[in-house]
């Protein structure tokens, strides 16, 4: 036994936690908006040069004036939230015990630039199914952390937190709330995370679900780093998802990862300093522009949750932070199976491909290939990229079907 399994073992306090953010800081992010110093506008008319001024300085403008902070503290002031020391890092939860009887427990594990604000809209159809159409026996236990470095976690102060470290403070945290079985869901790097946590296999983790999977077969991810041709054979599917993958990176879709992959600290000085600058990159490189700059109640997520997500960041004082953990997992090849070393997964893999998803959409074909012992794969007809937050209830009804033969 290692002095670090001793502590774990020793030291399992689970403290109460409450946010409650003292008003100098939103005093201080409305000074700062106020006092934006903004460059001249873009050259072209569209956002290829990035977050274009009037929609940018609106948005911005309106975070300094009419949103509301508090709103969002009392969102996640309404569920039960935790911390707890794992590994040295204070690692900040949300645990949601269903009312059910013989609910299965499930960690969440969000992404960049996400938080947990995107998993709360999936809470209750997860816990308390019969109020959202489901059956008693789909009930979940929720638990729902904040990556070391993001949020209300604490920021890792040495290297080495990667996917897999986080993937064993994950069991340490389930097993720590009493769960000697359970199941895990992530995407984005949450998704890296659950895979690890698969290939890991501790005892009690009875399958994972993902709906960002890295599946590219071996001759289609080095053709697409080297530039080459597409692999002969593609189906109509796999040569689309090829094409566009390809496009992507070669517009620049993967700049944010190149930066914060390599000088997170650069990043990080300037998003630290600037709400204005922190909102264009992140709604930028995070995808969120789309319902950022739109004003409809009805979008998921609104104008002001993306807010909530952005302040987090913000107040929290996680751009840096949250930016090294791309830095740990620099060698992390994000679009080859191979690489993800999916084939040495055994426990039970279920995998959501959702159609708008801007990033990857998984073929069958590959998704089979790439995981050994998948047990669900379904194409949902809408959501992409962040879908627990776009479509919570599809998203929910996902997760009960793809877990169902594990209960």
């Amino acid at each position: 036994m290692t002095k670090r399994d001793t502590v774990r073992e020793t030291a399992p306090a689970i403290r109460p936690f409450r946010v409650d953010v003292p008003e100098a800081d939103l005093a201080d992010l409305r000074r700062r908006i106020e006092a934006t110093r903004w460059p001249d506008r873009e050259t072209v008319s569209d956002r290829s040069q990035g977050a274009q001024l009037a929609e940018l300085d609106e948005l911005v403008r309106y975070w300094g004036t009419d949103y509301d902070w508090r709103k969002a503290e009392a969102q996640l002031n309404a569920f039960e939230q935790f911390v707890t020391t794992i590994d040295g890092v204070d690692i900040h939860f949300i645990h949601v015990r269903s009312g059910h009887p013989n609910a299965l427990p499930l960690i969440i594990t969000h992404g960049w630039p996400g938080s947990v604000f995107e998993q709360i809209k999936i809470i209750g159809p997860l816990t308390d199914p019969t109020a959202f159409g489901g059956r008693a026996e789909d009930a979940f236990d929720v638990v729902i952390p904040s990556l070391p470095g993001f949020g209300f976690s604490s920021r890792p102060t040495e290297t080495g937190w990667g996917v897999e470290r986080v993937a064993n403070a994950w069991d340490v945290l389930m097993k720590r709330l009493g769960y000697i079985r359970y199941v895990a869901q992530g995407g984005d790097w949450g998704s890296g995370v659950v895979e690890a946590m698969a290939r890991q296999a501790p005892e009690g983790l009875l399958g994972i679900h993902i709906n960002l999977p890295a599946v590219f077969p071996p001759n289609a991810a080095a053709a697409i780093a080297s530039g080459g041709p597409a692999p002969a054979g593609l189906s109509e599917q796999e040569r689309a998802e090829f094409d566009s993958i390809r496009t992507f990176i070669q517009n620049g879709g993967w700049a944010y990862l190149t930066m914060m992959s390599s000088r997170p600290q650069a990043v990080g000085y300037g998003l630290a300093d600037s709400p204005a600058g922190l909102a264009a990159f992140l709604l930028v490189h995070g995808g969120f522009g789309k319902w950022a700059y739109g004003k409809d109640p009805q979008q998921s997520p609104t104008r002001d949750e993306v807010l909530d997500n952005l302040s987090l960041y913000w107040l929290t004082d996680t751009a840096a932070s949250a930016a090294r953990f791309y830095w740990e997992n620099r060698d992390v090849n994000l679009i080859s199976a191979a690489a993800q070393k999916t084939e040495e997964i055994s426990v039970p893999v279920a995998i959501t491909a959702f159609p708008d998803d801007d990033l990857f959409r998984a073929p069958e074909t590959w998704t089979r290939h790439a995981f050994p012992s998948l047990i669900y794969f379904h194409q949902a007809d809408r959501g992409g990229h962040f879908a627990a937050w776009e479509e919570p209830q599809l998203f929910s009804d996902e997760i009960r079907a793809a877990f169902q033969s594990l209960r």
